[in-house]
């Protein structure tokens, strides 16, 4: 405490001093002396307001983030400080009036607590015997008299001046003493308020608390932070300030009540300064954000909604009555995931017409509840159910797409500790690359798509020193499907050339890196162009989408089309070729189609930072060179140019998808009756059947 006076009072005490000097009147000082602290510190307010300009700007990124790593705290972390880095984001910026208010305030209290130093500026020597003799006139001492010593010394002298004369050096400074003006506006600043006595000092306080009201309602309406708060964060904040303000006031000196009060006034009138300075409409881009509040309302609102769907679902689930017949339980995320259980459970029906399948889905409008099929019974649980129903979980067998069990929020069975838990892969890609470290860990069984992911799943349990799970050589259900479908109903021939460009959602995709020189180029070569955004493309960014619909809105054609509806495969069908970055479209496409893909070099996908410790090159990169062709980014221009040479060669590749396919998967065109001989075998073995 003493070095902040020492090295924060001293400074104060002479700012406070001149202040004082100018007019000789204590209020008015501390009032100059408020200004001149916010002028001194508005250098520091223009860094915030920069700062929090980036933090809301950047927010449509975060909330991406946010999504994209909603169960890797650790890698949403490290995205997270590699976005600030880029953003040259400090997120300690914001604490700096804060930590800064802080000294001020001690150092403050030390001008107040001590005129004799610091405005009248007596030796220590002096001072000192003045606080000695005021003790002995009041009848105390010099400890008791405590932190207010000085302050008791300067009444004392008021009332009995001449008790003081014998103190040596007195004589000089007495009449100075005298002449020190503490009162402002008949309230005298070196008083301490108390919420037990009403008189003018209470005033302090009360105005403290108003002029933090004051603060917050403009604060609300006009700081580039408090906006994006919602109402009950704002007033939470505001009535916060009001008590703080208030209470502050009642336990220190009114002087240093005043000061915060003026602070508080100031830092409206800085507010205001800073929006000239650096206007946030300049810098952000305020129709995304309320597209994104916009969403995520409407997600509230659906999720307020559902809840009741949800409670019911749930009784009807935890039943005695279903608890006893669920022994075999197929877990869905969402809607779009039946697609890759259909051929399992297509073939579960036909060989077992008794056997019910236990449907649980995250999405109440998930399609299995139009299905109409009696034996697939489904229930919609959200999250806060679907929790505590698979740990209570007594199945048999659960299969389910989503990794990371027993990571996160979907625990293995606390009540059956030998549920056999069934992996299933929603995609024909790499384990290792795709998956967060040690996603598979605590599954009992993984039904293999193809080879490589095989020995992925046994890499990476030596690697990790995990249990050998059950490697079912199963196969990819979806690619069945669409090859079944595609064959038994082929699209005619276009007649104009179509190209499918279909991206990822992740940083640095197509939709946001080159789109508009990839449409040019292919547009102007006289291709039919289809552009496909991802589904989570859409959904996450509603603005950037919002904003390429416009900006294509004058171009749209026949030839120019730009698909938001992911009900159906026809495009994928029907496109001649498909550009994509990352997304494993390319990979249903090709395998389906037999025909190529242009990859465009965007940044690399990459979940499984350490996957480069299995020695095998993953399937996403490896078939790039087989299925098609990959370009750099700077080489969009000339798409086109790429395109056409893909589809002179369109029958060596043709013959080169062929054979990789076949080499890759596992039963192909059977994955759905090896997926069901395997669950009725362990089913049967269980004497669940």
């Amino acid at each position: 405490m003493e070095i902040i006076n020492s090295v924060i009072g001293t400074p104060l005490g002479y700012l406070l001093r001149a202040c004082y000097l100018l007019f000789r009147d204590y209020g008015i000082a501390i009032l100059l002396f408020t200004l001149c602290t916010k002028v001194i510190m508005f250098p520091i307010s223009l860094i915030v307001q920069k700062n929090s300009i980036k933090m809301v700007k950047m927010k449509p990124r975060l909330d991406a983030l946010r999504y994209q790593y909603t169960d890797d705290k650790d890698a949403f972390l490290e995205a997270q400080t590699a976005l600030y880095k880029a953003e040259h984001y400090s997120p300690m910026a914001g604490v700096w009036p804060l930590l800064l208010q802080l000294p001020i305030i001690l150092g403050l209290l030390d001008v107040v607590y001590k005129p004799l130093k610091h405005i009248l500026h007596l030796s220590a020597a002096l001072t000192d015997s003045l606080v000695e003799k005021a003790a002995s006139v009041l009848g105390t001492t010099v400890d008791a008299l405590g932190s207010t010593a000085q302050l008791s010394a300067v009444e004392a002298i008021r009332r009995s001046p001449e008790a003081f004369a014998s103190v040596p050096g007195a004589e000089h400074v007495i009449p100075d003493i005298l002449a020190l003006r503490t009162d402002f506006f008949g309230i005298d600043l070196t008083a301490t308020p108390s919420v037990l006595r009403l008189d003018a000092l209470f005033l302090i306080p009360v105005l403290a608390g108003l002029s933090a009201l004051l603060m917050c309602v403009i604060q609300n309406k006009i700081n580039v932070l408090q906006i994006e708060q919602d109402r009950i964060a704002q007033w939470g904040m505001t009535a916060f300030m009001i008590a703080f303000s208030t209470f502050f006031a009642f336990i220190v000196p009114a002087g240093v009540g005043l000061y915060w009060t003026f602070g508080n006034l100031f830092s409206i009138a800085v507010m205001f300064l800073v929006n000239v300075v650096y206007p946030p409409k300049k810098y952000i881009d305020y129709g995304e954000l309320e597209a994104m509040k916009k969403t995520a309302a409407e997600e509230k609102a659906a999720a307020r909604k559902n809840r009741a769907l949800a409670k019911k679902y749930y009784r009807e689930l935890t039943s005695k009555e279903n608890t006893s017949a669920a022994r075999l339980v197929f877990y869905s995320e969402s809607s779009g995931f039946y697609k890759y259980f259909k051929a399992i459970i297509d073939a579960l029906l036909e060989k077992h017409p008794t056997l019910p399948i236990y449907y649980v889905t995250s999405d109440p409008d998930d399609a299995v509840f139009r299905l109409g099929e009696p034996r697939i019974r489904p229930f919609y649980l959200d999250e806060t159910r679907l929790i505590p129903y698979m740990m209570k979980l007594e199945a048999d067998v659960v299969v389910m797409t989503t990794p990371d069990l027993d990571k996160y929020h979907i625990k293995r069975s606390r009540v059956k500790p030998n549920v056999e838990y069934i992996y299933v892969d929603h995609g024909c890609s790499s384990l290792n690359l795709t998956y967060r470290t040690g996603a598979l860990d605590a599954f009992s069984t993984v039904f293999a798509v193809s080879r490589e992911q095989a020995y992925e799943v046994r890499a990476m349990e030596k690697l990790r020193h995990t249990k050998k799970k059950r490697i079912i050589e199963c196969g990819y259900g979806l690619i069945d499907a669409m090859i079944a479908e595609y064959g038994s109903n082929p699209p005619p021939p276009n007649d104009k050339t179509t190209v499918l460009v279909a991206p990822s959602w992740q940083p640095d995709n197509i939709m946001d890196s080159c789109l508009d020189a990839l449409v040019d180029s292919l547009a102007g070569a006289g291709f039919r162009v289809v552009v496909r955004p991802h589904p989570q493309y859409v959904r996450r960014f509603p603005a950037q989408m919002n904003a390429i619909l416009e900006r294509y809105r004058s171009r749209m054609s026949e030839d120019l089309i730009i698909e938001t509806d992911f009900s159906s495969n026809v495009t994928v069908y029907t496109a001649d070729v498909l550009i994509t970055d990352w997304s494993a479209i390319a990979f249903e496409f090709s395998f389906t189609k037999d025909m190529p893909c242009l990859f465009i070099n965007t940044e690399m996908k990459v979940v499984n930072r350490d996957y480069k410790l299995i020695p095998l090159t993953p399937f996403d990169v490896s078939a790039r060179s087989k299925i098609g062709v990959a370009i750099g980014k700077s080489e969009v221009p000339n798409a086109a140019g790429a395109v056409s040479e893909l589809l002179a060669h369109a029958d060596e590749y043709r013959d080169r998808i062929r054979e990789l396919k076949a080499a890759h998967f596992y039963n192909l065109g059977k994955s759905g009756q090896i997926g069901a001989d395997y669950i009725l075998y362990r089913l049967t073995k269980r004497g669940a059947l």
